[in-house]
């Protein structure tokens, strides 16, 4: 695509990297075919080529507006059409620059400019979370059904972790919402790891991602918190850990562009280069390990664990880390009967903040995604994203859990 950019745009610090993105782009169409957001609203606009056509005109030294901005809000980063793409346009990170460029330019409205505040200063904040869950909890009989729905169902209680035991040893990202929604996630992936003699290496001093408060366009927030979770980390990668576990592929997509996020920064490049290196989801790490251990099931057992799942692939797994079928891969050797899911590389709505900005477009796609994953009829739909778990689990139909409390249920 043909590229002029301004004299203004040329000082942004990613001006090349967007250049070059704009240039790369064939204006095919073949995105729209997979973009959620098209397929729900018909708008070229709120489809990838649309967008992308927004942002070469905003860098090219057009007039914007707030109707460029509700475009550009609507996206998912779904990242969906980057698999699609044949030209390899790597979207996700054009709609970050051009994000960015449209928020200091535009002035939101105070409602959204709150609403925006207000998660920052929640979601990465595991304690703040916590406490404000615990007290929507305990209102949910004094609120309006509609609202009262939205407050996420207690999660199963978290088992006690093993202590650390063995010589191979692995950090795991925590995360800021899933300790307080689903608190025994991170504990049965422990056990399952201590089972395949790997321990988990405790860093407290690590936070959030940083992927809430950048993708909601403090992206300088967003990239000091990955600048503190690299130096909590740093000790134990020179120590020896093998990996970073993400249990969250929300989480782990974003730690593996710390790379190339910080790439300029002189302190921190090769750092986060080796950090984005050691990032693994939960799914790569079972993959090259020996599943024997884990065989699913016992005859005669008491309470069996559900045999017949669906499992949703989100977004960040599969188009944003490139995972796609490898779980399913998992839970099938390990005896699980996976139920056929329709258009399964469509995003289900949740997309970290989305369903909470953008409420009502993430209703309609949580109920295709849910009317594809219960066509098999499923006891139970598993994920690997606490931000879709929670999302579809929400709904109050099919129950829905991260997929390795599935597995750790039903180890021998």
């Amino acid at each position: 695509m043909q590229t002029n950019l301004s004299d203004a745009a040329r000082t942004l610090s990613r001006a090349d990297e967007a250049e070059q993105i704009l240039r790369s782009c064939v204006h095919c169409g073949f995105c729209n075919a997979t973009c959620p957001t098209y397929q729900l609203l018909g708008n070229e606009l709120d489809g990838p080529r649309g967008r992308i056509y927004l942002i070469k005109q905003m860098l090219e030294g057009e007039p914007v507006t707030q109707k460029t901005q509700l475009h550009l809000d609507r996206c998912l980063t779904c990242r969906n059409c980057e698999t699609t793409c044949p030209s390899g346009v790597t979207y996700h990170a054009l709609l970050d620059i051009g994000r960015a460029e449209l928020e200091r330019r535009i002035e939101r409205p105070l409602s959204e400019r709150l609403l925006r505040e207000a998660l920052r200063r929640s979601i990465p904040h595991p304690a703040v979370f916590d406490a404000l869950l615990k007290t929507g909890r305990a209102m949910r009989p004094f609120l309006p059904a509609a609202l009262g729905r939205k407050i996420p169902r207690q999660g199963a209680r978290p088992k006690p972790r093993p202590s650390p035991r063995h010589l191979r040893t692995m950090l795991m990202l925590e995360g800021c919402v899933q300790p307080a929604l689903s608190p025994n996630t991170n504990a049965a992936a422990a056990r399952v790891l201590d089972r395949l003699g790997i321990s988990i290496a405790n860093v407290r001093e690590a936070g959030c991602c940083g992927a809430t408060d950048y993708h909601l366009n403090a992206q300088e927030a967003g990239l000091a918190r990955a600048r503190r979770n690299i130096d909590a980390w740093w000790p134990a990668i020179e120590a020896g850990a093998e990996a970073i576990v993400q249990t969250a592929s929300g989480c782990g997509a974003f730690v593996k562009e710390y790379g190339h996020l910080l790439r300029d920064d002189p302190r921190y490049a090769s750092k986060a280069q080796r950090v984005s290196e050691l990032a693994k989801d939960l799914v790569e790490v079972l993959a090259n390990e020996p599943l024997e251990p884990l065989q699913a099931g016992r005859a005669g057992e008491a309470s069996p664990a559900p045999r017949k799942i669906a499992f949703h692939c989100p977004c960040t797994l599969q188009h944003a880390q490139k995972l796609g079928g490898a779980v399913e891969s998992i839970l099938q050797r390990l005896g699980f009967d996976l139920t056929a899911v329709p258009d399964a590389h469509l995003c289900c709505g949740s997309a970290g903040t989305y369903s909470i900005t953008q409420p009502e477009l993430a209703e309609k796609l949580r109920k295709n995604r849910l009317d594809a994953l219960e066509s098999g009829k499923p006891e139970l739909i598993v994920t690997a994203n606490i931000g879709c778990q929670t999302h579809l689990d929400g709904a109050g139909r099919t129950p829905v859990r991260h997929w390795i409390e599935l597995v750790e249920a039903s180890l021998p």
